[in-house]
């Protein structure tokens, strides 16, 4: 295979990691001044409150870090962030900087890296899955959110690690978690709708080859693909994000993320993406309040998705951002924010604040 097929092969190793697998070869050029907005922006340089390391229940290291309110005043409850595949906890930069300057109420954050991604340790292949996320999650709960309430938000693979929680200890969420917001994420049957026969299928040929090519010749795979950048950067582009419109600064951020997370990681999670299916599930978050949100121009986990969970949820809240993409919370950052703000003070303030509070204990 000559180099530019290595770098179509390994481009969409990229490029799906927010959206699916398909390359387009137009360029979506953003419009004059879209730049303009975040000429300042200090993407992924944010600095924590506190940084700690969490060890999973099989010794692997997750990155944490914490944020406190940032005038400084006591927190009503803990916001946890979750972030999705092949991404680090940095995509939650805007919703990070803006719920630290809340005052009403004011909320601590904790953002992790799921294992295997941002700075958190490498995982093995058979520990890749979404039920080992929703442990890591219960260990970063346990170690840093031991008691007060909990509103969990989940990106794409995010969400789904919440949803395997709700599965796996369901008493916390009547308990606990007071609120989840579920955005660009699925409940299942992710190859069933949105892009035909998605990379994240698990009977994608794509994708058993990306996982036997890094296997044969892992420092050629992270070399082809550094090669393949440009390609990779239009793909990104144009697949991740609904509008032709969105900054360049903010694709630059993404695919700087994309960048370091090693094409074995890819592959490792593949099986388990294809695979999930848990709207039995989300019967663990009817005591909870749940925000759905999706971009209506998704294409890896199209809107379709976050109408089948509401449909499941029928107190959710269904919110459509019109024009976006997968990656909704960075191409619409006011809405995802002001959405999240919102079932935050519901959470905060609305009923069941009586609940009791019980500080975790490990069996």
């Amino acid at each position: 295979m000559n180099r530019a097929g290595w770098a179509g092969l390994i481009g969409a190793g990229v490029g799906v990691a927010v959206a699916g697998g398909a390359l387009a070869v137009r360029a979506a050029r953003g419009r004059p001044g879209a730049d303009e907005r975040f000429a300042e922006e200090a993407f992924g340089k944010l600095p924590p409150s506190r940084e700690s390391s969490v060890s999973a229940d099989d010794g692997v290291p997750i990155s944490v870090e914490e944020v406190d309110p940032e005038d400084g005043g006591e927190p009503a409850l803990t916001v946890v962030l979750v972030h999705g595949f092949a991404l680090s906890r940095a995509c939650w930069h805007f919703q990070r900087r803006d719920l630290a300057a809340l005052t009403d109420p004011r909320v601590r954050q904790v953002l992790y890296d799921q294992r295997s991604h941002g700075r958190s340790g490498r995982s093995t292949t058979r520990a890749s899955t979404i039920e080992q996320l929703a442990a890591d999650l219960s260990e970063v709960l346990r170690a840093v959110v031991p008691e007060g309430q909990v509103v969990l938000v989940g990106h794409s693979m995010g969400g789904m690690t919440i949803m395997a929680l709700a599965e796996r200890e369901p008493d916390l969420f009547a308990d606990r978690v007071r609120g989840v917001a579920l955005i660009g994420t699925s409940a299942g049957e992710i190859g069933k709708s949105g892009l035909p026969r998605p990379l994240l299928s698990k009977y994608n040929p794509t994708a058993r080859l990306l996982g036997g090519v890094a296997d044969w010749q892992p420092g050629l795979v992270e070399l082809v693909r550094a090669a393949g950048g440009p390609l990779t950067r239009r793909a990104v582009r144009t697949t991740a994000f609904g509008s032709r419109d969105v900054s360049s600064k903010v694709v630059d951020f993404l695919v700087s993320m994309l960048d370091v997370t090693p094409v074995r990681v890819l592959a490792d999670f593949v099986d388990t993406l294809g695979s999930h299916n848990r709207y039995a599930a989300l019967a663990g978050l009817k005591h909870c309040r749940v925000l759905v949100l999706s971009g209506d121009r998704d294409q890896l986990t199209p809107f379709a998705h976050a109408e089948r969970i509401a449909l499941e949820l029928p107190d959710a809240v269904l919110v459509r951002a019109p024009g976006a993409g997968h990656m909704v919370m960075l191409e619409q950052p006011d809405l995802v924010t002001d959405a999240v703000a919102k079932l935050v003070r519901d959470c905060a303030g609305g009923a069941g604040a009586g609940r009791r509070t019980r500080r975790w204990k490990r069996d």
